[in-house]
C-alpha cells in the first residue's frame, strides 16, 4: 500500500481526530481530501503519493553498473599482473614513458593517406570545387519580372531573388533554363547562360547580353 503523509496545520486537537479516510481513497492518484466538518482556516489536507519504485536522492546517485572503470596501474610491481615489463613488452619507443606517435605515422614508409590518389573537388584544395556562378533558373526569373525588364544581378538582388554572401557576394550570375512561362522583351545582362535557356529567352523576343569577366591574372613576362 502507498505511504499516507498527512500535513496538518496547527488548529484543534478535534481536528485530528475527525479525519477518516477510507480504504477506496487509498487506491487513488495525488489528490487533497479536506474535511468538511473543520473551518477552512484549518481543514486536515491529507495527501496521498504513489511512488513505483525508490526515488532519486543524494545517498543513491551512481553511475551505471560497469560505466566506470579504474585506470590500469601498470609499472606497480609483479603484484599489479602485468608481469616484468608491465605489459609493454621489451624495448621500443612504445616502452618507454612518454612516448607518442602521431596519426598516420608509419615508421617512415609513404603513409596510407599520401600513397592515395588526390581527391576532386573541394576536398581536392586549390577551389577547383567551389561555385563559379550563382545560379537562376528561367522559372524564378518568371515569377519576379514582368515584361520588358532588365534582368541583372542587381535587379534580382533588388527583387530579393538572391541574396548572396560572403564567398559568393563576388560571382557573376548565370541563368539556366528550367521554366517554360517566361515574360516576352526582357532583356538579360548576365556572366553567363545556358544553351536552353538562351533558346527560350530568344523565342520570346529577349536578348542576351554576357558580361565580361574577371581577368584571369598572368605573370608578366619582361620584354627580352
Amino acid at each position: 500500500m502507498a505511504p499516507l503523509m498527512t500535513s496538518l496545520r496547527p488548529h484543534s486537537v478535534a481536528a485530528r481526530s475527525s479525519t477518516f479516510v477510507s480504504r477506496n481513497a487509498l487506491a487513488l492518484k495525488p489528490a487533497t481530501v479536506a474535511c468538511p466538518r473543520v473551518p477552512a482556516q484549518a481543514r486536515l489536507t491529507v495527501t496521498f503519493a504513489a511512488e513505483s519504485g525508490e526515488r532519486f536522492r543524494l545517498h543513491n546517485i551512481a553511475p551505471q553498473p560497469g560505466s566506470k572503470r579504474a585506470r590500469k596501474r601498470i609499472g606497480r610491481g609483479y603484484g599489479a599482473g602485468q608481469g616484468g615489463s608491465c605489459g609493454k613488452g621489451m624495448r621500443g619507443q612504445k616502452s618507454r614513458s612518454g612516448e607518442s606517435i602521431a596519426a598516420g605515422f608509419e615508421g617512415g614508409q609513404m603513409p596510407l593517406y599520401r600513397r592515395l590518389p588526390k581527391l576532386k573537388g573541394i576536398a581536392g584544395g586549390m577551389a577547383s570545387g567551389k561555385p563559379k556562378y550563382i545560379v537562376v533558373n528561367l522559372r524564378d526569373v518568371a515569377r519576379k519580372f514582368s515584361e520588358g525588364e532588365t534582368v541583372s544581378k542587381e535587379t534580382c538582388k533588388e527583387k530579393r531573388l538572391i541574396n548572396p554572401s560572403g564567398y559568393y557576394r563576388n560571382l557573376p550570375l548565370k541563368v539556366l533554363g528550367e521554366g517554360e512561362e517566361l515574360p516576352s522583351n526582357l532583356t538579360f545582362e548576365v556572366g553567363a547562360v545556358s544553351a536552353g535557356a538562351q533558346a527560350k529567352v530568344e523565342a520570346k523576343g529577349g536578348t542576351v547580353n554576357i558580361l565580361p569577366g574577371k581577368p584571369k591574372w598572368t605573370r608578366a613576362v619582361p620584354a627580352r
